[in-house]
C-alpha cells in the first residue's frame, strides 16, 4: 500500500455504508489530488459505484466523512458538494435530450440580457468557446438528444469543469459509447487532468486503466485491497487484487477438439450486405472458433448474417448438414442456432421483464397454447437453464435490470438452453462485465463447447479470443484475411500477428505465417 505526503483535494476517511444490513464499505479511505487520474476498480458489488455517490455528496454515509480541500462534506448533500467543487458524471447521464447543447450548458445558471430575458445568443457563443477549448466540434445549438452518447457525456463533463469542479468524479464512463468516441474522451479527461483537476473514474476495462490512470485503487468485498501508483503495479497485480486470485486462473484449460469431431456449421460464400468480403468458414462440434480484428472488420455483421438477423445477398448455411433459410432468423433457430448479441441492454433482453419472461421470450411459442403460457413447464425449463450457468439472483420473478452485468449476460446466455443447440454465437460475451464474472462466463462457454455445442465467438479483447479460442479468423472489411490455430494463438507474436493482418501490413518474416 503506498503512502502519501501530498496535500489531497479530496480525503475519504474510513467510509462505512450498509443497505439492507448488508454492508457495501467497510471502512475505506482513500485520497484524490489535484492534477491527477485515479482509476476505481473492483467487480460489481465491490462498492465502486457507493463510493463515488457518497464522494459526491449523493449517499450519506453510516460512518466515517468525506474532506474536500480540508472542509468537511455535509453528509448527503448534494448542494454542499457543488458548492466545494465536487461534480459527478454518472453512468446514466443527467443531460436533458429536448434543450440544446448550450441550455445544457448553462441550466441552472442562464445569462440574461439587461431585460430579464434569456440571452440565448451571448449563452451560444459562450458554450462555444468552452467546446472549443477541449477540441469538441459540437454545434452548441444541436439537440442533446441528436448527439451520440459520447458527445453528450463530453458535454456534461465540460459543463461541470467550467462550473469551477476541482474533483470529477466518472461512473464507467465509456461503457456506453463506441470505440471510435472514446478517444475524444481520453483527450477530455486528459486536459482537465492538466488543468490541475483531480479526476476518479470506475471501470472494468484494463487497458482504460493503463492508458488513463496515473493511480489505481482497487475495492474486493467493500474493503481496499490497492492503493497504487500505476507504475508500480502489473495488470496481473490489478487482476488478482480486484478477483482474489491470479489472472492465469481467468480461462480455463483449452480443451482439444477431436480429430474426427462432425462439422456442425458451414457458411460458404457468405456475402453481408455492406460488407465488400465474403466469408467462409466450418466450425466442428465441440470447437470454439474466435473472430478477431479491428472495429469496422465485419465481426458483429458476420455473426449477425449467419443468424438471419442482417441481410445477406449471397451465400450457403447448413447446420448439422441442412440447408438453413437466410435472412431468416426463425428458421435459423429452429435448425439449433442460438446468437447473444453484444450490446444485451438493447437487443439482448428486457431490462423491465423478470428473469422467468427473458427466459421464456426465444421459444414463447414452445411455452404457450392458445395464447395461454404454460406456467408449470416454462418455470421448470427456464430454472434448470439459470442453474446451468450459476445465475445469482433471488429468483425466477426478479427483474433482469436489477441483476449485475454478468449475471444480466447469463440471462441472456441461459435462454436459449431450455432446449439443444447446435451453434452458438457470441458477440462480445463479456462486454460490461466485470472480471471475476468474465471467469465464470468463460468456463459456461467452455463447458458448452465440450458438451458438442460449435462456438462461434467474436470479440475485440484480444486476451479473450487467444484465451478461449481452438482457432480463430482474422477479419479485415467483411472477409477472412488469416487462419491460425492452437499452436499459433500460443506464439508469443501472435497479437502482433493478428494486428498486422488487421491492418493489412505483411506478417513479419519472423512471425509465423497464418
Amino acid at each position: 500500500m503506498s503512502t502519501q505526503t501530498t496535500t489531497a483535494v479530496l480525503e475519504c476517511r474510513d467510509l462505512r455504508k450498509s443497505f439492507g444490513g448488508v454492508p457495501v464499505l467497510k471502512g475505506v479511505s482513500l485520497r484524490l489530488e489535484l492534477g491527477t487520474v485515479t482509476a476505481l476498480a473492483g467487480e460489481n458489488g465491490a462498492g465502486k459505484s457507493t463510493m463515488m455517490k457518497i464522494a459526491a455528496g449523493q449517499y450519506r454515509a453510516d460512518e466515517g466523512s468525506v474532506l474536500v480541500q480540508g472542509e468537511e462534506l455535509a453528509a448527503g448533500s448534494i448542494r454542499d458538494s457543488h458548492r466545494l467543487g465536487v461534480a459527478i458524471v454518472p453512468q446514466e447521464l443527467a443531460s436533458i435530450a429536448h434543450m440544446t447543447v448550450y441550455e445544457n450548458l448553462f441550466v441552472g445558471r442562464e445569462l440574461k440580457t439587461r431585460l430579464g430575458t434569456l440571452d440565448r445568443r451571448r449563452m451560444a457563443a459562450e458554450a462555444g468557446r468552452m467546446l472549443e477549448v477541449f477540441g469538441v466540434a459540437i454545434d452548441p445549438g444541436a439537440r442533446m438528444g441528436t448527439l451520440p452518447v459520447g458527445l453528450q457525456q463530453i458535454v456534461e463533463i465540460v459543463k461541470n469543469s467550467s462550473r469551477g469542479a476541482q474533483v470529477v468524479l466518472l461512473d464507467e464512463p465509456s461503457s456506453a459509447i463506441s470505440e471510435r468516441e472514446v478517444e475524444g474522451l481520453y483527450r477530455v479527461v486528459r486536459q482537465l487532468r492538466d488543468q490541475g483537476v483531480a479526476i476518479m473514474f470506475t471501470t472494468h476495462k484494463m487497458a482504460e486503466i493503463r492508458d488513463l490512470a496515473d493511480r489505481v485503487v482497487v475495492l474486493r468485498d467493500g474493503g481496499l485491497v490497492l492503493d497504487e501508483a500505476m507504475t508500480d503495479v502489473s495488470d496481473d497485480d490489478i487482476v488478482t487484487a480486484m478477483i482474489g486470485r491470479e489472472l492465469e486462473d481467468l480461462f480455463p484449460p483449452v480443451r482439444t477438439v477431436p480429430t474426427d469431431a462432425d462439422v456442425v456449421l458451414t457458411v460458404q460464400g457468405l456475402a453481408v450486405t455492406g460488407q465488400p468480403g465474403t466469408v467462409d468458414l466450418q466450425v466442428r462440434r465441440g470447437e470454439i472458433l474466435g473472430l478477431a480484428g479491428l472495429v469496422g472488420a465485419g465481426r458483429t455483421e458476420l455473426l449477425e448474417g449467419i443468424f438471419g438477423v442482417r441481410p445477406t445477398t449471397a451465400g450457403r448455411i447448413t447446420v448439422a448438414g441442412r440447408d438453413v433459410r437466410r435472412k431468416n432468423p426463425a428458421a435459423a433457430i429452429t435448425a439449433g442456432m442460438a446468437l447473444v448479441p453484444e450490446d444485451r441492454k438493447h437487443a439482448g433482453a428486457v431490462m423491465g421483464l423478470s428473469v422467468l419472461d427473458n427466459g421464456t421470450l426465444p421459444r414463447l411459442r414452445n411455452f404457450s397454447v392458445a395464447g395461454w403460457l404454460k406456467g408449470a413447464s416454462r418455470t421448470r425449463a427456464v430454472g434448470q437453464a439459470m442453474e446451468s450457468v450459476r445465475l445469482r439472483s433471488r429468483g425466477l420473478s426478479q427483474d433482469v435490470g436489477t441483476l449485475s452485468g454478468g449475471n444480466q449476460q447469463k440471462v441472456v446466455l441461459a435462454r436459449w438452453l431450455t432446449e439443444h443447440v447446435d451453434v452458438l454465437l457470441l458477440d462480445e460475451p463479456t462486454r460490461g462485465v466485470d472480471v471475476g464474472a468474465r471467469s465464470e462466463i468463460y468456463r459456461i462457454i467452455a463447458d458448452l463447447a465440450s458438451a458438442g455445442m460449435a462456438v462461434v465467438m467474436a470479440s475485440s479483447d484480444m486476451t479473450e479470443v487467444l484465451g478461449l479460442s481452438h482457432r480463430a479468423l482474422v477479419l479485415r472489411d467483411g472477409g477472412v484475411v488469416g487462419e491460425l490455430d492452437r499452436d499459433e494463438l500460443d506464439d508469443p507474436g501472435v497479437q502482433e500477428l493478428i494486428f498486422r493482418l488487421s491492418s493489412g501490413l505483411s506478417p513479419r518474416t519472423d512471425t509465423k505465417d497464418a
